[in-house]
């Protein structure tokens, strides 16, 4: 394919579409953008097929600048250049340059006032008031070689040990309730907190010599987390995972634009970097001070680690979530015509703090606490779709039903009861029974079904430009104190599970 600047290629098909006039304008430009990213995701090189080659496969010569901040310090309100990245939106855009939202539309007409992510590659202007500290402009890692989606499909993670010499190849360990090898603990993780196995792979290496060095190290927190009881090479994978989600959704969502170092030095993220690399920076900062964050999350950190095993992930160039994602019309987790209560707003899909994907609701009842809810009230499915994981740990549904939970849509149950659970391999329709709602799996406090978005891989917030939309009614709200709002109507979730909480499934 030849190579044609974005500018130039958003002109040319700007020019074949439809007539332009003033109403219609903005509209086609963004559809151009969004083709553009498209197209230049087809064109993308593949990284090496086998782990051999990529043990031996030098680092490719890269172009990003070294760990070192070069940005002036700008007048209030000037505009900066800025290319679109994979899942950006406005509200956290707008976080990160320090601005509003109403001044990003005013600086890029072009956008309409519905879009919810930024198609990849749009070129924008933003209004930018400087703020000191900002950190390096070197991107680690790209956002899908971060999230479990799917960039991973293909790669198994069980053969790749088994090509390597570390001590990772022969560790045995208990997780998830049955004995596992140290890939499959890799995979466990990888799946329920949903970032990628090569990643993990990586930061074991980098801290721990996982595929490299016989022995783990003598530091039982081997990873940097010394927290009690966590002093497994299992149990420090669990904290780093759940880190590294709060440090990309804090990112994606705008909540985190500064953190501190252990030294107390407070560091705030480029504005223009990735998701999946101020992941890396933040992880780094909860166990580093300056000398040793600065040449982890730099050019011979855990990128040039990622690189040596993984070959570099820049060279591929996946889209996790076009421009303007809309969700699938979805209905309530239960049954038509049932009252359920709204228990909990936004709050993490899996582990704690990010991403806040989830959504609590409980069945009526006069019954408090953990209890057996009888026969004829269940969760059901929001969609049509494919059952792909179905245990303890969630039911995972594939809308696009072809059997990997890492790409397109997925609905995500938690606390379904083993008694009559909905199995692998079932396929579903909107209103199907999935399960008992209960108190198993993760930390609960009552019975209840707990439900979560994922696109690619992704988490989706619950609320946000592409909040929950269940049957009308739109979630909002911070952590936890969450709203249902359709028209003039809110509900207000809360763990009483009062009568303001009451909500009904209207579709039969």
């Amino acid at each position: 394919m030849a190579s044609r600047s974005p500018s130039s290629f958003v002109k040319m098909m700007i020019e074949n579409l439809l007539p332009v006039t003033r109403h219609n304008y903005a509209k086609n430009l963004f559809k151009a953008s969004l083709i553009l990213s498209i197209l230049l995701s087809s064109c993308a090189p593949h990284e090496p097929n086998t782990a051999v080659q990529n043990m031996i496969t030098p680092l490719a010569p890269t172009v990003i600048p070294a760990p070192t901040s070069g940005r002036p310090q700008y007048q209030p309100g000037e505009l900066v250049e800025y290319v679109a990245q994979n899942g950006d939106n406005l509200p956290a855009l707008a976080k990160r340059f320090n601005t509003t939202v109403d001044e990003i539309y005013e600086a890029n007409p072009i956008i309409p006032r519905d879009a919810t992510t930024m198609p990849v590659g749009l070129p924008m202007k933003i209004p930018i008031y400087y703020l000191p500290l900002w950190g390096t402009e070197f991107q680690s890692i790209p956002d899908h070689a971060f999230v479990n989606g799917p960039a991973q499909i293909g790669f198994n993670t069980s053969a790749f040990v088994a090509s390597t010499d570390g001590w990772l190849k022969e560790y045995r360990t208990y997780a998830g309730d049955k004995q596992r090898t140290g890939a499959e603990m890799v995979d466990y993780v990888a799946v329920n907190y949903s970032i990628s196995p090569r990643l993990l792979l990586a930061l074991l290496e980098y801290q721990s010599g996982a595929l490299t060095q016989p022995e783990p190290p003598e530091e039982k927190y081997m990873l940097g987390f010394r927290r009690a009881f966590y002093d497994t090479p299992y149990l420090q994978l669990v904290i780093a995972a759940n880190t590294l989600n709060n440090g990309y959704y804090g990112w994606r969502s705008g909540s985190l634009v500064e953190f501190e170092l252990t030294d107390r030095s407070l560091t705030r993220p480029d504005p223009w970097q990735n998701a999946g690399s101020v992941a890396l920076q933040y992880y780094f900062s909860r166990q580093q001070s300056k000398d040793d964050y600065l040449a982890s999350i730099g050019r011979d950190g855990l990128a040039r680690a990622y690189a040596a095993f993984f070959g570099n992930p820049w060279l591929d160039s996946p889209i996790l979530l076009p421009g303007s994602l809309q969700q699938p019309e979805l209905r309530f987790p239960f049954l038509a015509g049932r009252v359920w209560a709204y228990t909990s707003g936004p709050h993490t899909g899996w582990g704690s703090g990010q991403p806040f994907a989830a959504l609590d609701f409980a069945p009526a009842s006069d019954t408090s606490g953990c209890y057996t809810v009888a026969r004829d009230i269940y969760a059901t499915a929001m969609a049509d779709g494919l059952i792909v994981r179905s245990d303890v740990d969630g039911v995972a549904i594939d809308l696009d039903k072809d059997g990997d939970e890492r790409t397109g849509w997925v609905l995500y149950y938690l606390h379904t009861a083993t008694d009559a659970r909905v199995t692998v391999g079932t396929e579903v329709q909107a209103g199907d029974p999935i399960g008992y709602p209960s108190c198993e799996g993760g930390s609960s406090t009552g019975t209840h079904v707990h439900v979560a978005r994922k696109y690619n891989g992704e988490w989706i917030p619950a609320s946000g430009p592409l909040a929950f939309n269940l049957e009308g009614w739109v979630a909002g709200g911070e952590e936890r104190e969450g709203t249902l709002a359709r028209g003039g109507a809110i509900i207000t979730a809360c763990e009483c599970s009062d009568f303001k909480t009451r909500v009904e499934s209207g579709l039969r």
